[in-house]
């Protein structure tokens, strides 16, 4: 029997959310107060699940968070509160735990999260080196969950990011996968059933970056022999992925300022508005911040772009992954060459795990 902590100073509900889940199957214990809570957790066994009012009367949830991953770190916390602060539910998703709900609870919505926590947990822990791949609905992509903490902490910003309309930027070296991530936050958003157009800003000349964006009409510059559409046009109701958003000509980020500050864009030769509604997910592997500060990147584009960041590490921090990518690639190869290869030797496993994986941009 699953065992859960219900931690909150409001007594009526917690009893309300007790009776309804100990009729659910579960073993249920309350506490009303942050130390309450810290008595629970130490002088009792581990709770598979602690459910945590943000404002408790002698502390927060977010130091009982921290307090729990120390002493039961295995234990999924789940985050309550009446005050809907989406940087909150970031610092405490980076903090470790699984969800965060807003009040006034739903008790179903409640116990829909724990039963995905425990066959999260579950999954978790009968991880075997197997590889699990995601396929969009415009079937064109592969997308491999890493068994590092690194990489379930970005599953988890991923999950906390896609269903909701944040910009976000993806920061990582060269070949970390940052374009697989935005299809995937893309594939898990509202707006999975319209496009999901990419553009590599790094080749994109100045001249060029405005047709691209915006579109033009025909004869509106020398060599425009017909109308194009823009890819902001293209991406209507979607997801513009801009990668290497740091190699954009100063001039292209004010023009690109004005498209996501009013919504709307203009074909170059042409006076007319057009409205567009579109995501924006954008991937740099430079320092954005150290750009805006040399003047190489408008600081007001920058805090618009970045209502949500996460960072990705490169596979020489987490070599944890190394066995399942290998794996993932062997099946690959299998089916590709026709072969029936089960077994990888010890020793070229090991090569592959001790090697130092510089990347394209170590030097």
């Amino acid at each position: 029997m699953s065992r859960i902590l219900i931690v909150d100073d409001d007594v009526g509900f917690c009893i309300m959310l007790k009776t309804f889940l100990s009729k659910k199957g579960y073993s249920v214990v309350e506490a009303f107060s942050y130390h309450d809570a810290l008595s629970a957790i130490t002088e009792r066994e581990q709770f598979d699940i602690i459910l945590t009012d943000f404002r408790l009367p002698d502390n927060t949830g977010i130091d009982l968070l921290r307090e729990i991953k120390r002493a039961t770190p295995n234990s999924l916390v789940i985050l309550m509160t009446a005050y809907a602060d989406i940087r909150m539910a970031v610092k405490a998703i980076k903090m470790g735990a699984y969800e965060y709900v807003t009040k006034p609870i739903n008790p179903d919505e409640i116990l829909l999260n724990i039963e995905n926590g425990l066959k999260h947990e579950k999954k978790q822990n009968s991880f075997a080196i197997t590889s699990e791949r995601i396929h969009d609905n415009q079937g064109g992509f592969e997308y491999v969950y890493g068994s590092s903490q690194l990489s379930k902490s970005i599953d988890e910003y991923i999950s906390l990011v896609a269903p909701t309309a944040m910009s976000v930027i993806i920061q990582g070296e060269s070949g970390t996968g940052k374009e697989f991530i935005a299809r995937i936050i893309h594939s898990q958003s509202k707006r999975s059933n319209y496009p999901f157009v990419a553009i590599d800003c790094g080749a994109l000349s100045k001249e060029l970056a405005g047709s691209e964006f915006f579109g033009h009409i025909k004869g509106s510059f020398t060599g425009a022999f017909s109308d194009k559409t823009g890819q902001f046009e293209v991406a209507n109701k979607g997801t513009l992925f801009l990668d290497e958003i740091g190699n954009l000509s100063y001039e292209v980020q004010v023009k690109l300022l004005r498209a996501i500050q009013e919504r709307k864009i203009r074909k170059i030769g042409s006076n007319k508005d057009i409205p567009v509604d579109v995501r924006l997910i954008t991937a740099t592997n430079e320092d954005l911040v150290k750009a805006v500060k040399n003047g190489l990147f408008r600081e007001d584009l920058y805090h618009r772009l970045n209502e949500f960041s996460m960072q990705v590490s490169p596979l020489r921090d987490r070599k944890e992954d190394i066995r399942i990518f290998i794996n993932h690639f062997l099946e690959r190869a299998n089916k590709e060459l026709g072969k029936d290869v089960t077994i990888i030797p010890e020793k070229v496993m090991d090569s592959f795990v001790s090697y130092h994986w510089p990347g394209i941009s170590a030097k």
